[in-house]
């Protein structure tokens, strides 16, 4: 094989995710989470008191939020820090029954390089030729809540707006929505989050004419333009508050996703659907420190001919500063990290309790 042929190989990767048409695993750094305390819990916070991140997590839990308003940060990385994740939200109580938020993510590997003009037009190696471009993912998310005339009862709905661009080679546009229903009655919590409601979708679009030829000439097909699917998946959970002693509080919750986009591996699972547990735990004093706990990620799998059973375990930490909250969560990222831990820290600022 010449080396011309190889440098392109980095290239031939864009073909398979443009090319790629109503995938299971569609726009999945939508469902990385959202803030350190989730990380920590497991994604057991769909029941969770409101804030800034419910807008990622469960849009009908924005009524509950005590602030007025509240900002939301949130750094990670994966792989050993080749990819980095991102968030940023901002919740805002409209009155006394409604609430709406905007939201931001990231998830992007920088620095990528481009060696397919490596070689220019007289077959010399020229280094100067080697460019640097990122491959990511953005999500915008707008969302809203408001209290029923049922008591406990609150709704909400977010719509995102999405865009994934992968260089100069090829960009997505696309979009879907969510709902939700939160009911709420003495120390209990019911929540149900319909992700995807209308299947999300990202329409992909092959930009560089150049590479494409280069393909052709090398007896490739070029990739088609094509469009992503996301079918619609089922979050419930329960929760509930316990008061302990000494100003202590605990907080559980059991959950579950439901997916049916066919078999996927986890430890309850059929033809046609998935349905992944999870659990998690808060211990807070007085509200002002959190320890945090959770498990997730149920797997049954194969190694040397007996099955085995694996799950994944998060703990977390968090402290009220004055208006701040800064949260932590050391999490597995389904080994497939070299460290397979991933460190997640956020922080929030509460703008009424200063």
């Amino acid at each position: 094989m010449k080396l011309k042929h190889l440098l392109l190989l980095s290239s031939l990767s864009v073909t398979a995710i443009v090319s790629a048409q109503s995938a299971k695993y569609s726009n999945e750094f939508l469902r990385l989470g959202m803030g350190a305390q989730s990380f920590g819990m497991a994604g057991s916070v769909l029941t969770m008191e409101g804030s800034a991140e419910s807008a990622y997590w469960n849009p009908s839990q924005l009524v509950t939020m005590q602030d007025t308003a509240q900002a939301s940060f949130m750094h990670s990385n994966y792989f050993n820090g080749i990819a980095n994740y991102n968030t940023a939200a901002f919740a805002l109580k409209i009155d006394a029954k409604s609430a709406a938020a905007l939201s931001i993510i990231r998830f992007g590997v920088d620095d990528i390089m481009n060696t397919t003009n490596l070689i220019d037009n007289q077959g010399n190696v020229d280094y100067d030729r080697v460019n640097l471009f990122s491959a990511s993912d953005y999500a915008l998310l707008g969302s809203y809540a408001r209290k029923t005339n049922i008591p406990g009862l609150s709704v909400g709905a977010n719509v995102k707006l999405i865009y994934r661009q992968i260089g100069s080679f090829a960009n997505a546009f696309g979009m879907g929505t969510d709902i939700s229903a939160t009911y709420s009655k003495n120390k209990s919590t019911y929540s149900a989050v319909v992700s995807d409601l209308t299947t999300s979708f990202a329409s992909w679009s092959f930009t560089d004419d150049e590479l494409s030829q280069r393909l052709v000439d090398l007896g490739q097909e070029p990739p088609k333009n094509g469009t992503e699917f996301t079918l619609p998946h089922v979050k419930l959970a329960i929760g509930r508050r316990f008061e302990l002693k000494n100003k202590l509080n605990l907080k559980a919750e059991l959950g579950s996703s439901v997916y049916f986009d066919g078999e996927r591996n986890a430890a309850l699972s059929g033809s046609t659907f998935t349905i992944e547990p999870n659990i998690g735990f808060q211990l807070d004093y007085n509200n002002i420190v959190f320890l945090r706990t959770g498990i997730n990620n149920l797997q049954t799998y194969t190694d040397f001919g007996k099955e085995k059973f694996s799950f994944q375990p998060s703990v977390g930490l968090g402290a009220f500063y004055k208006a701040f909250q800064i949260d932590y969560g050391l999490t597995e990222v389904a080994n497939a990290s070299i460290s397979q831990l991933s460190h997640v820290f956020s922080i929030k600022y509460h703008f009424n309790k200063l």
